[in-house]
């Protein structure tokens, strides 16, 4: 995984392009009508039910925006909300205020959403070994929060993005000729370029797991679109020579089946890419 300055370091990104995109030459709404020395309060009133995610992000857009605002925090992220909790106040400059709205609900109302959905997950799991892990299946440009909205609701990071991780799919090994020669050629590269990077590799059926246990250096293997019973083989195939993942189109209505099988880890891109968003509201008050 990356680092936490990494990490870090993408939700600054994050933060500016947004900014960008969205203020441009000026947010003339509010310069058209609001004094530029007016003060103002506003609070963020939760308008359903879930976890609330983003509140730690949502200072860091105030503080880049205006660092003289002021926030007030009621409740913290990962926490249970539901319909007329207020999760934070925050005081200053109104033009600043209105500034960072949009980002912050934006932000606020998917992070919450899919902090929401992946403890669904997590208390689905309860009593296994299993956990959930996220993909790289996120909407593009922000990564980082919808990553980040996974571990406040409870789940496990999959790696970040191409760079930090090895993962040979069916296509990288299709394309190379073969899991034997994909696996050998990738420890090679990562030798001859001294990274010390995990190696994952896809299996679509037990023949294939019966090689990829043949050559050294997997760190996991990737039982993909596996049914329960083919898992549970895999799974006692592989024992503890690696760790085991399951993935491909597995919901809620199947992940404790799945988890039951006996797999460290699930993933699951619906974590990211099949959620509503959370009912959020910045209010004046």
């Amino acid at each position: 995984m990356i680092s936490e300055k990494q990490f870090n370091k993408e939700i600054h990104i994050t933060i500016a392009n947004a900014i960008r995109e969205d203020i441009g030459d000026g947010d003339h709404s509010s310069l058209a009508c609001i004094p530029e020395d007016a003060q103002g309060k506003a609070k963020l009133l939760v308008k359903d039910d879930g976890i609330i995610a983003g509140v730690e992000f949502a200072k860091q857009v105030f503080d880049y925006v205006d660092p003289g605002l002021k926030i007030e925090v009621k409740i913290e992220d990962g926490t249970p909300v539901k319909y007329g909790d207020i999760a934070f106040y925050v005081e200053g400059n109104s033009q600043s205020i209105l500034k960072a709205e949009r980002l912050v609900l934006n932000a606020m109302q998917r992070m919450s959403a899919i902090a929401t959905k992946t403890n669904a997950y997590v208390k689905l799991l309860e009593g296994t070994k299993t956990k959930i892990l996220d993909t790289r299946k996120t909407t593009p440009g922000i990564r980082a929060l919808e990553k980040w909205a996974v571990k406040i609701g409870g789940g496990e990071n999959h790696r970040f993005a191409l760079y930090d991780m090895v993962m040979l799919k069916d296509n990288h090994i299709d394309f190379c000729g073969g899991i034997t020669k994909a696996i050998e050629t990738t420890v090679k590269y990562l030798d001859d370029k001294h990274l010390d990077l995990k190696i994952i590799v896809e299996a679509r059926n037990l023949e294939e797991i019966k090689e990829i246990l043949s050559v050294k250096g997997v760190y996991r293997i990737l039982i993909d679109n596996f049914n329960y019973e083919d898992t549970r083989k895999a799974v006692a195939l592989i024992g503890n020579q690696c760790l085991t993942e399951s993935s491909g189109g597995i919901t809620l209505e199947t992940a404790r089946h799945y988890a039951e099988c006996g797999v460290d880890f699930i993933s699951s891109g619906a974590l990211t890419h099949s959620v509503y968003n959370m009912d959020l509201s910045l209010k004046a008050v």
